[in-house]
């Protein structure tokens, strides 16, 4: 588990095939800037853009790799470049959660409509999967390439749901969603809550 408080942006800084099929994963070489790798350990999860991957090895004080199914590389983005991310360690027992409970589990793929500055802060509108559109509300929580989010408005269109986010500053400043421009892929995972509640309304 997550929180979706981002802890450093660190940077992808090489991408290795597995193998030499269409079906063949990944190796990711993560520099991990000031994250602090002097507590993790092989089989240990680091949330990269919002999706939980698995520590494989260490090459040194400041890198660790992990492997990237072809799966999960169809159905996640910023994973399968070179390029800064954003990067969180798993939740301990005891940890304050400053943002909501994230499992790092994607649930689609969402893409930017707008993002530019609105007085001090800036807006941010993502176009999401029509259906993770039941689980996007007023005031609730989304996960944003691993950046815990409130949502502000919600839009329900015929083949999709766009949502709007007012970031602060500093939340702009210490991630990567900086870079984001309109048209770009974005993580999207929903809130937990939602999707059990979901489930209990429609159960029978």
């Amino acid at each position: 588990m997550f929180t979706g408080i981002v802890a450093t942006t660190g940077q992808i800084e090489t991408i290795e095939p597995l193998g030499d099929t269409p079906d063949s994963g990944v190796r990711v070489v993560v520099h991990a800037n000031d994250l602090g790798l002097s507590d993790v350990g092989l089989g240990d999860s680091i949330a990269i853009q919002g999706a939980c991957m698995t520590v494989t090895s260490m090459p040194d004080e400041d890198h660790f790799t992990v492997d990237v199914s072809r799966e999960s590389l169809n159905k996640t983005a910023g994973l399968s470049q070179p390029g800064p991310v954003n990067l969180e360690k798993s939740l301990r027992i005891g940890d304050q959660i400053g943002g909501h409970l994230v499992s790092g589990h994607v649930d689609g793929l969402g893409h930017v409509k707008r993002f530019e500055p609105v007085g001090e802060s800036w807006e941010l509108v993502v176009s999401a999967p029509k259906s993770l559109g039941m689980y996007l509300a007023y005031k609730g929580s989304i996960t944003v390439n691993g950046v815990s989010l409130t949502v502000n408005v919600v839009t329900d269109t015929d083949d999709a749901t766009e949502f709007s986010i007012n970031l602060i500053p500093h939340t702009v400043a210490v991630t990567t969603l900086k870079h984001l421009k309109a048209g770009d892929a974005v993580n999207l995972e929903v809130d937990t809550i939602a999707r059990y509640v979901h489930r209990m309304m429609g159960f029978k």
